[in-house]
């Protein structure tokens, strides 16, 4: 049912306490000296919400009474199985009851019954006065309360239900869910039930025939319904009817509590803003106090807050939940014009385009939608075009009004991977500003770990929402419509629910940052001004020379069978050297080569690094292994990357992405620029046909050793800041000490070994790797890694440190306060632990390492649209940028980029940075 203008609010306590303190217990949030605090901050987050989205509502909170109730004198065993109130909640209690009195909110605890029956019986009470009731629980047992008055809205999951939204979610309506459960049971609240009554069977029973009261009045008509059991039901059930009669008892809510108040008594919120201000301060809510000390007005309790703050890092929030949903299709100009002055009024609105193509260089608009109030949305169609499509807004007049708007950098905008847009939109002279928010990236910042990052998981999971999949509306596969292709009726309701759901998610998200760490300055610093630059680079693009690298395939091709036919002589025999199981026969049944590992199934696996073990001791290994490297180039580089050619800019066009390494890495897809190889000759011609057209020179800009001179910073280990800092090679200097060798007589072989241990402890590697690596003993290798750390006691206190603190809290951190999350830091299964523990060392370096790529990135852009030089980026791989450069301007170029990127950060070592130009990539690197 539509809700009221300002129903009646009464609030779970009980329900919010404990879903509170579990949703927070993944980051256990505590104040600086240790006392828990996530609940206290859920709670209030959700109460927020609440007060946000009914402000002329009357709110009532119910705690449940310490000591037993009345069912516990029917039945002593009810909820015994419940276990004790964990101590970081307990201490919670009295400061969440603080909090909700200082909001003005009525707190109301009645003896011997429970927060349901109070809540019952004021909800009976509303309604014999005709007034609406909303009740904000996790509950399902309420679902018995709902009626044509009364609505459930779970404020942790953003749901409404109404009579129909019960029927629909359980298959019976609200006056049978007592004896569903009753039916059924309840392990958590030790209802019995009836023995072998599950949920299936309850609902035949109940579908089938009605209440509890006519089950036991038909018995006789049970075994005509279809469901397993059905025959042999009767007879349980009666030889069980006083476990049913008791559970009845007990899964009914009171509606007839004693209460020494009327609703009459429940005023609105009135907050003593001096008294919240102290227990936010207590617990160190510092966003909810700067609100109240900019603003005055207590968080949540004013008409202009838009969104609740935060449960923790990765876990829900209270977000704001509409009651109704309000989508639209506008498909006429006196509509579009409602709500372009909307727009333009806004603080904030969400924005969505749908295109025809996911490419983003080709991808046609077929329609934009937006939002600016939760719940509320609208789609305008400008091309669907199937056959019997309806009228639409024509595209060019719709974009020449939102063209203003889109462009204007003071209005804010907020997007869910809103790179794409921007592209989309560029296609139509539309330069995309004022982009404050991309929900996409606000849930990566705060949990890269938590969950993927696209729109139906961060609904699911923030907002407890199931959102229309595009496949939904479109089909799989071959038959797969395009969106221009699919109905109105569909699309519309799809499209406003993307702009819907963006709005609601950020209104989740940011307060979550803004409460964690550094956080919120990772989103702002770092990522949300690299959406922009990236854009541009990805629509700059890189020339590639395709005759080149199809000179290069008919290479690879034949060696590639050169290769082939040199193991079909080794196997004595020809196999397809691509069958895995072909492989295996050849290798370890034919040839009897010892098994180094086995696959799930128990059979010898033929992975790359069992492949790569073989190849120390015998040939065929080591030519698979070319074989397997070189197919790889071909297919994914010398094949692929002249297709990939754009026909209208005669570039290739990657797409980077923000929110896919759990470190912060940037990662790049069609065509994949981080993994070509830079060691092999092979990767390095294809690096060649990477060129600059005529009249300019490619650049390429490198940081030096960047993760070494991070663990330097991080570990503050003397020796490396002194080697670093007086610019010594400091593979050189590793070697020096491990190998108590002046500097100067440090042979080639002994700096390798000393590079190996220099990056590999970065990588978390034993001595057992070591010694792979290097060929050597394994006693041997546990010397010299005894010998580094000896060397370098710092780098040994650091990760040992960092293991123990990530145990502790659960993540680490980069120089600029990103935070990787590590849920098997304390696994009890030790390989995951491990593995873990050596993320915990590695992830700070290559996170802060990339978290300084991207701060260059985003000052190299400025510094270039100040005009001075003729050059573009064209990409960014790992821990370099590259660039077209007027040839005339290189040198000078080279010198002023060099400059930028070594200012990217200040660390306790110097960042160097290394600079080449050529008329190709390979030249320049």
């Amino acid at each position: 049912m539509t809700q009221q203008p300002s129903p009646l609010i009464l609030v779970d306590g009980s329900s919010y306490l404990y879903r509170a303190f579990f949703a927070s217990q993944q980051a256990d949030l505590r104040t600086s000296d240790g006392v828990p605090s996530g609940a206290v901050r859920v709670v209030t987050s959700m109460l927020r919400s609440l007060i946000n989205q009914y402000p002329k509502s009357r709110i009532a909170v119910v705690f449940d009474a310490k000591g037993k109730t009345f069912r516990d004198e029917i039945f002593a065993e009810y909820k015994a199985q419940r276990p004790s109130m964990p101590d970081d909640l307990r201490v919670q209690v009295e400061p969440i009851h603080d909090i909700i009195r200082a909001m003005g909110l009525p707190l109301i605890v009645e003896d011997n019954v429970e927060a349901d029956d109070v809540i019952g019986t004021m909800a009976m009470m509303a309604t014999e006065q005709g007034c609406e009731t909303l009740i904000s629980t996790g509950d399902k047992d309420m679902a018995q309360l709902v009626n044509e008055h009364v609505t459930l809205i779970n404020t942790m999951n953003n749901t409404v239900m109404d009579v129909a939204g019960v029927e629909e979610k359980f298959g019976i309506p609200p006056h049978l869910i007592i004896d569903f459960l009753a039916l059924m049971g309840d392990k958590v609240d030790n209802i019995p039930g009836v023995p072998g009554v599950g949920e299936k069977t309850a609902l035949a029973l109940l579908q089938g025939i009605g209440s509890i009261k006519e089950i036991y009045e038909n018995l006789d008509k049970i075994a005509d319904l279809s469901f397993r059991g059905s025959k042999t039901m009767a007879k349980k059930l009666e030889e069980n009817r006083e476990a049913a009669d008791l559970s009845y008892l007990l899964a009914t809510i009171k509606l007839d509590v004693p209460l020494d108040f009327t609703l009459e008594d429940i005023k609105h919120p009135a907050p003593d803003n001096e008294k919240l201000l102290a227990l936010f301060k207590q617990f160190e809510f510092k966003s909810w106090v700067r609100e109240i000390e900019e603003g005055g007005t207590a968080p949540g309790l004013n008409s202009g807050a838009t969104s609740a703050t935060p449960a923790e890092a990765g876990e829900p929030a209270a977000p704001v939940a509409p009651a109704v949903l309000n989508y639209e299709v506008i498909t006429d100009q006196a509509r579009l014009d409602e709500w372009l002055e909307r727009l333009a009024d806004s603080d904030l609105f969400a924005f969505d385009t749908e295109t025809d193509n996911l490419d983003y260089m080709i991808a046609n608009l077929v329609g934009v939608s937006f939002a600016i109030t939760a719940g509320e949305a609208a789609y305008v169609p400008v091309a669907h075009d199937y056959v019997g499509a309806p009228d639409q807004l024509d595209r060019d007049s719709v974009l020449a009004q939102l063209k203003p708007l889109l462009e204007n950098a003071g209005l804010k905008k907020v997007g869910q991977h809103i790179k794409y847009d921007m592209n989309v939109l560029a296609r139509y002279d539309i330069h995309l500003q004022g982009v404050e928010f991309d929900t996409m990236l606000e849930s990566y910042v705060l949990n890269s770990t938590a969950t993927r990052h696209d729109m139906g998981s961060l609904a699911e999971k923030y907002l407890g929402v199931s959102t229309v999949s595009f496949e939904d509306i479109a089909g799989k596969g071959k038959k797969q419509l395009a969106f221009n292709q699919i109905d109105l009726e569909q699309a519309g309701p799809y499209a406003a629910e993307d702009a819907d759901i963006t709005l609601r998610l950020h209104q989740a998200l940011r307060p979550q940052l803004e409460a964690t760490g550094k956080l919120a300055s990772v989103f702002d610093d770092i990522e949300k001004p690299l959406i922009s630059v990236l854009s541009k680079v990805e629509r700059n693009g890189a020339y590639v020379d395709a005759t080149l690298l199809g000179k290069q395939s008919i290479e690879i091709d034949e060696r590639l069978k050169e290769l082939e036919a040199q193991a079909h002589e080794m196997a004595g025999g020809p196999f397809n050297l691509a069958s895995t199981k072909q492989l295996q026969e050849v290798l370890f049944e034919k040839m009897q080569l010892p098994v180094k590992k086995k696959t799930p199934k128990g059979v010898p696996s033929t992975a790359e690094e069992v492949l790569q073990e073989l190849a120390l001791d015998y040939p065929l290994p080591k030519l698979l292994l070319e074989h397997r490297s070189l197919s790889k180039l071909k297919s994914t580089y010398t094949d692929k990357l002249p297709l990939m050619i754009n026909g209208a800019t005669g570039r290739i066009h990657t797409s980077y992405h923000q929110a896919i390494t759990a470190t912060g890495r940037l990662s790049s897809t069609d065509p994949n620029l981080q993994n070509i190889p830079i060691r092999s000759a092979e990767g390095r011609r294809i690096r060649q046909a990477f060129v600059a057209p005529e009249g300019y020179q490619i650049v390429a800009a490198d940081y030096s050793q960047i993760e070494l001179r991070i663990m330097a910073h991080l570990s503050d280990d003397a020796g490396l800041l002194s080697a670093f800092s007086h610019g010594e090679d400091v593979h050189k200097a590793t070697a020096s000490q491990v190998f108590n060798t002046p500097i100067e007589e440090v042979t080639i072989d002994q700096r390798r070994s000393a590079k190996a241990i220099n990056f590999g402890l970065i990588y978390g590697m034993s001595a057992f790797g070591l010694a792979k690596q290097l060929g050597i003993g394994r006693n041997e290798a546990k010397e010299y890694i005894e010998y580094y750390f000896a060397t370098y006691p710092g780098v040994q206190n650091y990760m040992e440190e960092t293991r123990e603190q990530a145990k502790a809290q659960g993540y680490v951190e980069t120089v600029f306060g990103r935070r990787l999350y590590l849920p098997a830091i304390n696994a009890s299964n030790a390989i995951a632990r491990q593995a873990a523990e050596r993320t915990a060392i590695n992830a700070p370096m290559q996170g802060s390492a990339a978290d300084i790529i991207k701060r260059a990135m985003v000052q190299v852009d400025r510094w270039l649209q100040d005009g001075e030089y003729d050059a573009r980026m064209i990409m960014q791989v790992h821990d370099e940028l590259v660039f077209e450069v007027k040839t005339e301007q290189v040198e000078q170029f080279k010198q002023a980029v060099v400059e930028k990127m070594q200012k990217a950060a200040t660390l306790k070592v110097p960042l160097i940075v290394e600079a080449g130009q050529g008329e190709n990539w390979d030249q320049a690197h």
